[in-house]
């Protein structure tokens, strides 16, 4: 009995050398560096990006005529049928014209009257002019049938000028299209009255082949442009026009290609906008005037640049665009670069980047400046997009 109470300290000790060997190998796990997070990156590689640039805008008529009448008078005939093609000097309206024949009546008659008058005049003169030669006249009777002969003549050009009124008030009464193109709905219908150079149409007639798109920019970024040319961050092209894509309004790509016509020379001071407008092919009246399309062209190229995803760029609290590069020895540094929007929801990374660096495409939330990683490329093994002008560098 004795023997016993004597091993029980023995046991106890033993038991907490045990407890204290499992602990320190416990503690040494615990203390041991946790893997490197694995990122995966994609490799930048320079090549020259179009600058692609997409607007908005409205289709406008490429010549638009409002029909008036240029003589009062009742319509007594509707030549066209609503929704036409009609070609220029194609007879659009007709105006009682009876009143307007009687008038070139009138003054054809009182344009004879005028020219025998002046025969008579003529006559006259001419007579008085030999008896005052023998002086059987006096002088002031031979000064009186001149100056009657000379009012003669003049009143004979005042009824040519009546007669030539009276035939173009005639010719007004046929009112005429000034312009080809589609006209669209008539205001007046037959039996209408209608007055000279009233203020309400008659009938549109709009010419929509070709037909302007009117596109609009911020005048900031039309500035921005010309200061990226100036400085050589993009390459323009010798090209005579520019050729524009126009998308319609369900995103349905336009089959023909329009030119770069013009930009406005002052900026809309509301909006601070200019206007840029296209001409487009429109054959088959697709495009309708007042519809809103959106237009794409390439206004010159970035040469040397690398494009991103734009899910691999971040924005810096101060708003700067940034990436993560992975170094050659693993580590992690954020890099501030430069970028311009694409169309295609990606980046062209102007400055910041060279070629060859890797860029971090995931796990972006799980890393931070200066952490070692272990890096893996992505299937995605470049940031260059494609070069339009037939090759990359």
């Amino acid at each position: 009995m004795q023997t016993a109470k004597k091993s029980l300290p023995a046991l106890l000790l033993a038991s907490t050398m045990l407890l204290a060997a499992c602990g320190g190998e416990n503690a040494g796990q615990q203390n041991a560096a946790p893997p490197a997070p694995v990122v995966q990156t994609m490799t930048v590689r320079l090549t020259d990006v179009p600058n692609i640039i997409e607007l908005s805008g409205r289709a406008r008529a490429y010549a638009e005529a409002e029909i008036r009448p240029q003589v009062t008078g009742i319509i007594s005939e509707r030549l066209f049928k609503e929704g036409d093609v009609v070609k220029k000097g194609q007879p659009l309206y007709q105006i009682d014209a009876a009143e307007y024949a009687a008038a070139v009546r009138s003054a054809e008659a009182a344009l004879a009257r005028a020219e025998a008058t002046a025969d008579v005049a003529r006559e006259t003169a001419a007579r008085f002019e030999r008896l005052a030669s023998i002086n059987a006249v006096s002088q002031q009777e031979y000064d009186q049938a001149v100056a009657s002969a000379s009012q003669a003549e003049a009143d004979i050009g005042i009824q040519k000028a009546a007669l030539d009124r009276a035939r173009i008030d005639l010719a007004r009464t046929k009112i005429s299209s000034p312009i080809d193109g589609r006209i669209g709905r008539s205001s007046f219908t037959q039996g209408a009255l209608v007055t000279q150079n009233q203020a309400e149409p008659l009938a549109r007639v709009l010419q929509t082949n070709p037909i302007y798109i009117d596109l609009t920019v911020s005048s900031a970024r039309l500035l921005n442009w010309r200061q990226q040319i100036a400085e050589g961050e993009i390459a323009t092209t010798d090209q005579n026009t520019i050729p524009v894509d126009i998308l319609l309004a369900d995103g349905t790509p336009y089959p023909l290609a329009g030119d770069l016509e013009f930009s406005e020379v002052n900026v809309e001071e509301s909006a601070g906008t200019v206007a840029v407008r296209v001409v487009v092919p429109n054959p088959e009246d697709l495009i309708l005037p007042g519809m809103f399309v959106r237009a794409k062209f390439t206004a010159g190229y970035y040469e040397n640049v690398a494009t991103l995803p734009q899910s691999v760029v971040t924005r810096t609290p101060t708003g700067e665009a940034s990436v993560m590069v992975v170094e050659q020895d693993g580590t992690v540094h954020q890099r501030r670069i430069t970028v311009e929007q694409n169309s295609d929801n990606t980046w062209t990374v102007l400055t910041g980047l060279n070629a060859g660096e890797q860029v971090a495409t995931a796990n972006l939330q799980s890393i931070r400046d200066g952490m070692k990683v272990e890096a893996r490329p992505s299937s995605e093994q470049t940031s260059a997009a494609q070069d339009s002008r037939g090759g990359s560098k």
